[in-house]
């Protein structure tokens, strides 16, 4: 398999978004029957999706769709993760069920999910094959002491992010939800952030899983060693990936770059998609313009992503479990502004088809439930 990568070539495919029809997403704010500026934060991200759409009146969202990449990190191993926290393959399974967080709220908001296994510790046939079939490796190496990955292994992993990019954007998904999951991941995306924004350990490495204070040192110590083998790297990415990444960094990468190029939005949610994202930015600096950050977690690494990549997220929940559950929370509100914004006729016939004819059920009269007494 050829697995080199040019990633030059990103900077220049990746296009702004339409300033066009985000200027006539303007104006058509203007005209609606509303207080200037009444609808706050609605009217800039309904002119954002517009932009990225190319088109105005803006199109309502109908295919929005969950994206998780899964993957084990070495770190782990250390202690860096909260004790007793569910597995990653648990974790997954518990997503491909349906019973997962991200799964029950995906399906309330309409939804879809998609689980990739890029690097899951798990047995083959652990997961159904479209779920793993373009696993790289079980884990990864411990980033403190050895490279998470090798770099024919990052250009595979990068690849395939961008590969399944197409596969969205020629199935039709109009918006994707950006997730993660992973053991030790928030560590790999400290270690990342820390050394894309040049900080220190302690100034990134956040409570994660929701470690205690002896954890969170054994987790900085394990920063500042990843920090010191990544400053080295830092003027190759795929290489910076490799080294103290791994195959779900090296793939939401490439899924970020790809999908800017395909004009595909894409709403980040916690820390390592912002890492992911602040990688991305080094290869094609107008692909931020193409996402929007859907919450606050809390991590103090996203927080600095974030502001370098000058993302102001969209709600301040604190959810930091991953999944994608920050992002896809931000759904109703992207959704809010699309339905406000569209031609209102269009509106109604998605809302028409999307609901289906529908009888109300009968509910029994007083005098039935009387009479059956």
């Amino acid at each position: 398999m050829d697995t080199t990568v040019d990633l030059d070539t990103f900077s220049s495919l990746v296009e702004r978004p339409d300033d066009s029809a985000r200027h006539a997403a303007e104006e058509r704010w203007q005209q609606l029957d509303k207080p200037r500026g009444g609808l706050g934060q609605l009217e800039e991200l309904g002119s954002w999706l517009a932009s990225v759409q190319g088109d105005s009146p803006v199109r309502p969202l109908t295919a929005a769709k969950v994206l998780v990449f899964a993957g084990d990190h070495g770190v782990a191993g250390l202690g860096v993760s909260r004790p007793g926290a569910p597995g990653t393959a648990q974790r997954v399974q518990a997503v491909l069920d349906g019973t997962a967080p991200v799964a029950v709220l995906a399906h309330r908001y309409g939804a879809e999910v998609r689980v990739v296994d890029l690097a899951v510790d798990a047995i083959p046939g652990t997961f159904p094959a479209e779920v793993e079939h373009q696993r790289v490796r079980r884990g990864s190496g411990r980033i403190d002491v050895e490279n998470a990955i090798s770099l024919d292994e990052a250009a595979q992993a990068f690849r395939i992010g961008t590969a399944i990019a197409d596969e969205e954007a020629d199935s039709g998904t109009d918006l994707v939800l950006l997730g993660d999951l992973g053991a030790g991941s928030t560590t790999v995306a400290a270690v990342l952030i820390g050394a894309l924004c040049g900080t220190d350990a302690a100034a990134v490495t956040g409570r994660g899983s929701g470690i205690d204070d002896r954890v969170w040192m054994v987790k900085c110590a394990t920063v500042r060693d990843a920090l010191r083998r990544a400053r080295p790297v830092l003027g190759d990415q795929l290489a910076l990936l490799a080294a103290v990444g791994g195959a779900d960094f090296a793939a939401i990468t490439g899924f970020l770059l790809q999908s800017a190029v395909r004009k595909l939005p894409v709403v980040l949610d916690g820390v390592v998609s912002a890492a992911c994202a602040l990688v991305a930015q080094r290869i094609a600096f107008r692909a931020p313009e193409w996402w929007r950050a859907g919450q606050a977690s809390g991590e103090p690494a996203q927080a600095k992503a974030f502001d370098r990549l000058t993302l102001t997220p969209l709600q301040d929940l604190g959810v930091s479990m991953g999944e994608g559950v920050g992002a896809l929370l931000a759904l109703p509100l992207l959704q809010a502004a699309t339905d406000t914004l569209a031609d209102p006729a269009e509106v109604l016939r998605i809302q028409r088809v999307t609901a289906g004819p529908k009888e109300p059920p009968r509910l029994p009269t007083a005098a039935e439930l009387l009479g059956r007494g």
